[in-house]
């Protein structure tokens, strides 16, 4: 049995120690879960999901606890110090994860946060990270096909829009143009694939393509509505973040759709919201 550093195993329990217990760790011997994390009905022959890493010593070490990123995922981390040797993020475990300086972009500050991918460094055998992210991004061409639900994280602010990481593997961009609500670094979110260009870039968008056709968004808002007791507090002169984050559609397309039943007599419209003609 080989065990994954960095990610989590499902791993027996062989001893019962006053600090915890023991899991078999196969060729790496015995490994320890401290009692802290050990739950309440432990006992041996139990198989428990536990993260390892190594802890203060170097020593291989189990948790229950999730940290903000595993081996081979990216995520936005916050630094909590720095020393001479580089820099270090809380990815909430006891043990802080490593950044030298050689894999900063640019020197890392106490309190600021990053984008970087998380890895076991061949050397070492230690779990660290990298700000070049660039250099963990797949090559390949990804297959997704046009309208494609995706995971992203926005990673980069650039002249044509955002750079986003896209299921922990593929670079995409979110166009400025495109773009109807406040983005950050860091962020994570569901997006869309708009194409796959030939270079293998690929292009996301935010809201999902069905929406594009007014007919579509207009029965899925009279439909919230109906289900809202027949009245809502959005308008057209709502902020685009209230109508994204209830819809996930721009403010552009709502107020098509506001229009659409409005011409059709199914709402009536008030200064503090739109009202089902039926109700």
């Amino acid at each position: 049995m080989s065990i994954e550093l960095g990610k989590f195993n499902q791993l027996e329990v062989v001893k019962e120690v006053d600090f915890g217990v023991y899991l078999d760790g196969g060729e790496e011997g015995e490994i320890l879960l401290p009692t802290r994390y050990v739950p309440e009905d432990c006992k041996i022959g139990d198989f428990l999901n536990v993260f390892l890493y190594l802890d203060m010593d170097e020593r291989l070490i189990a948790t229950t606890l999730t940290p903000l990123v595993q081996v081979g995922q990216f995520a936005c981390l916050e630094v909590s110090w720095v020393n001479q040797y580089g820099a270090f993020l809380n990815w909430g475990l006891m043990k802080d994860l490593f950044v030298p300086f050689r894999e900063q972009k640019m020197k890392m500050q106490v309190g600021r946060k990053y984008v970087v991918h998380a890895h076991v460094d061949e050397e070492s055998y230690r779990i660290v990270a990298s700000a070049k992210v660039e250099r963990y991004l797949s090559k390949e061409k990804p297959e997704y096909a046009p309208g494609a639900e995706v995971n992203i994280l926005i990673w980069q602010k650039t002249d044509l829009g955002f750079k986003a990481i896209i299921d922990d593997m593929y670079s995409g961009l979110l166009y400025e143009n495109e773009i109807f609500c406040p983005l950050e670094t860091g962020m994570e979110m569901k997006a869309f694939v708009k194409q796959v260009r030939e270079d293998g870039k690929v292009d996301l968008i935010l809201q999902k393509p069905g929406f594009e056709k007014i007919d579509d968004f207009s029965k899925t808002l009279l439909d919230y509505i109906k289900e809202h007791g027949g009245r809502i507090n959005l308008n057209d002169k709502s902020p685009a973040e209230d109508i994204y984050d209830t819809f996930g559609v721009s403010k552009k397309t709502f107020k098509k759709g506001v229009g659409d039943l409005y011409k059709k007599r199914l709402i009536t419209l008030h200064e503090d919201g739109i009202v089902w003609a039926d109700s």
